[in-house]
């Protein structure tokens, strides 16, 4: 039966080394190569693509990127729960609900960031409003800054914080909320003692879905940010593109990957429930 299972399981692990562990291969052994004079690599050992990470301007993009994807993930949380609720609630139309949930999925990324661009550019709909109300006398700065990029990344990846706190609240036994009312306890302190420790793994779940892919974008801060906000993911991007460093961008890449891995293994280790 074992050797059957494995015979199974043969094509994708094969897929698996091919698209995954080849790849990350070569990303190890460029790592540790020097540049090319023109670009490109030379066959010369050095530990000091890694060593530049230290720099302060490196630290510094890295720090960035941090804050704004724990930003991003705490908004994400924050809109997430009493939507995931609203949903878990809405009887037989919660489908059609999970549906527009996840219709952005439908429309190219790039796309969806373009709409932002025009939505919140200094012409854009929301200054126009703004300025045809009275409300301002000239444009706000909406777009290329901080607060801009905050908003796509919220905006990409709000419903992986939905889907696995819907999960979880799913899972979530009614009579527990009528016992924890009948037992006097008021809604605040029901969603605080009872909903939010059962829907944690939920919770935590959406966490790591968001903060991961928002850590490593590079399209959002390069097309709301205007090359003003460079997070982490950029300036991958800008190695192994304009710089030609892959070296560099390698080393990059690796260090970025081991510190996502060690934040999961220790999510992982204290967290054994499946929904994670």
């Amino acid at each position: 039966m074992n050797g059957l299972r494995r015979l199974f399981l043969a094509p994708a692990a094969v897929i698996l080394v091919l698209l995954y562990g080849i790849p990350l291969a070569i990303v190890a052994a460029y790592s540790v190569l020097r540049r090319g004079a023109y670009g490109g690599v030379d066959a010369a050992l050095t530990p000091y693509n890694f060593a530049r990470l230290a720099d302060a301007l490196y630290l510094t993009i890295l720090a960035r990127s941090f804050l704004l994807a724990a930003a991003a993930t705490l908004l994400c949380l924050l809109l997430a729960f009493p939507l995931a609720w609203f949903i878990s609630k809405a009887g037989p139309r919660k489908h059609l609900y999970l549906s527009l949930v996840v219709l952005p999925f439908w429309t190219s990324m790039l796309i969806c960031m373009y709409s932002w661009m025009f939505l919140l550019r200094d012409t854009g709909l929301v200054n126009t409003i703004l300025l045809s109300l009275g409300w301002i006398s000239e444009p706000l700065p909406l777009l290329y800054n901080y607060g801009a990029v905050l908003v796509g990344l919220v905006y990409n990846y709000l419903p992986f914080m939905v889907l696995p706190i819907f999960a979880a609240l799913e899972r979530l036994d009614p009579n527990l909320l009528e016992a924890s009312a009948d037992l006097g306890a008021k809604p605040w302190t029901t969603l605080r003692r009872v909903v939010l420790p059962l829907c944690a793994p939920g919770v935590r779940a959406g966490a790591v879905l968001v903060f991961v892919p928002s850590l490593g974008d590079y399209l959002t801060p390069d097309l709301l940010g205007g090359g003003r906000t460079i997070m982490i993911g950029n300036l991958i991007q800008n190695q192994f593109t304009a710089s030609r460093d892959y070296p560099f961008g390698a080393a990059v890449s690796l260090a970025l990957m081991s510190v996502v891995m060690l934040l999961l293994w220790q999510l992982l280790k204290h967290d054994k429930d499946p929904l994670l």
